[in-house]
Formats: structure tokens, sequence, C-alpha cells
């Protein structure tokens, strides 16, 4: 099974790549982020017309996921258990989604962005990895063989290599001690970061800003992953990240990152 996951960082703006995408990649699931769209507005025909199940929760111009299969869809949940809230009026944001999938349990995850070391959405932030840490654990403690991967936009870059220059981070989010412990206690949890091993840095990264040429100046970060449970990390074969879609007009910030499991 071929799982993959992309912040299209708007799926309108990114229709016709995504379409395009798509008919090249032969991906059988399609976990989407940053869909900066209300559900009305969600271009459902982009992926039932190519013969996938689609999924999407989407609440505004910001945040949103989805999640597409052509291996069939079925227990779709919207957020997970305790998932916090976030703003002057709290509102639970569109940043979780989840599916079964081919037997496998397929998380469209839109983690926080934190925003400033000292702003109240760096506490969210980490409040919404605990609660996340908390239901993986809990259902991977009730059912330890469970096929189970979380796929997404992190925000965290857990190794100093994940960025271009530790230097520019400097008292920056997404390298905070705190954001890579919640990541590594996320791990912790029972899951398995399996496209690492298959796409070793340095410079090997996930996004590029579009400020500042960060693309053709290769100053990146590395912040989308797939953490897979044990049983399901056992069986990856193989994983690459398209950074041939990061590039010409109209691309996503973000490049899709695709892993193959033999289930």
């Amino acid at each position: 099974m071929r799982i993959a996951s992309w912040n299209v960082n708007s799926i309108r703006a990114r229709h016709d790549r995504i379409g395009a995408w798509l008919d090249r990649s032969d991906v059988d699931v399609l976990a989407i982020q940053e869909l900066k769209c209300k559900d009305a507005q969600f271009p459902e025909d982009l992926f039932t017309s190519r013969g996938y199940e689609v999924s999407f929760h989407g609440l505004n111009q910001w945040n949103g996921v989805a999640i597409a299969s052509r291996v069939g869809l079925e227990d779709t949940e919207i957020g997970f258990a305790n998932v916090p809230a976030f703003g002057d009026e709290p509102v639970v944001e569109a940043r979780a989604i989840s599916a079964t999938c081919g037997g496998v349990r397929v998380y469209s995850l839109y983690v926080p962005n934190g925003r400033e070391l000292d702003h109240p959405h760096y506490t969210y932030k980490l409040d919404w990895y605990r609660a996340l840490t908390d239901d993986v654990s809990a259902q991977l403690s009730a059912e330890p063989t469970k096929k189970l991967v979380l796929c997404g936009d992190f925000n965290v870059a857990p190794l100093d290599e994940d960025v271009w220059d530790m230097d520019e981070f400097a008292g920056a989010t997404h390298v905070s001690d705190a954001e890579r412990k919640a990541f590594d206690d996320l791990l912790g949890a029972g899951l398995t970061e399996v496209t690492r091993p298959f796409t070793p840095g340095p410079g090997v990264y996930t996004f590029w800003d579009y400020q500042k040429l960060r693309f053709p100046k290769k100053q990146g970060m590395r912040i989308d992953f797939q953490l897979a449970s044990e049983a399901l990390a056992a069986q990856a074969t193989g994983a690459e990240i398209d950074r041939e879609e990061r590039k010409g007009k109209g691309a996503s910030d973000h490049a899709p990152v695709i892993v193959d499991y033999d289930v």
C-alpha cells in the first residue's frame, strides 16, 4: 500500500497540480493538510473522478484536513480524544481526521505552528501534542498490533540537520527543546518515524518557505513525516520525498512524503 502525506497549502489553489500529481503518483491513500476551505468548498470530484473515496474537514480559510483512499475509507473520525481548542472564543480547529483504509488506521494531522515561543499558540501546540500522545498511547496499549500511521505536517524539526542552519533558528519555534520533546514523546507512545531511514539527511527537507528564495537556495526544513505503529513500521519497504513537486509555478511550499508498506 502506497500512502502519501501532503500539506497542499490551499486545495483550491492547487487543484490542477494535485490532480496531475495523483495521476502520476499511483498512491493508494493521500493524507492532506492545510485545505484552507470550508466543507462546502471542498473539490470532492477531484478525487472521486479518479476512483478515490474522500473524507474532509474544513471550517474556514485556515487549517483543514482530508483523507482520500482507493482501498476503502471506513469509520471516519474528526479530531481525537481531548483535542484542545484555541482562541479568545475557543474553537477546536480542523487539524485532525482519521479513517481506516485497507485495514490501516490513517491520520491526517496539521499540528499547530506555535508562532513564537512566548505566544499562547505555542502553549496550545504543546497541549495539542500531549493530547495526541495520550490518545495514541491509549490505542496502542489496548491493541499493540494495531496498524496505524500518523501522517502530516508536524511543525517540528526533530534534529538539527532538519533545518538548513540552526543559527537562523535561535530563539524560534520548531526547534525548541519543548517542541522536540513533545515530538519524541509522541514517538514514545509506540510509533516509529519511517521516512528517515529511506531518505537520510542532512540537507533533506519537506518544506521551503516562499520567501527569500528558500527553495533554490536549498534552505528548507524537515517537518512532514509518517509515524507508524510497530506493526505497520515493520512493513515499510521504501519512502521518498517528492521534491520535484515543489518546483514550478503554483507549487505548495511543502513536498509530498510517500511511504510504501507491504500490507
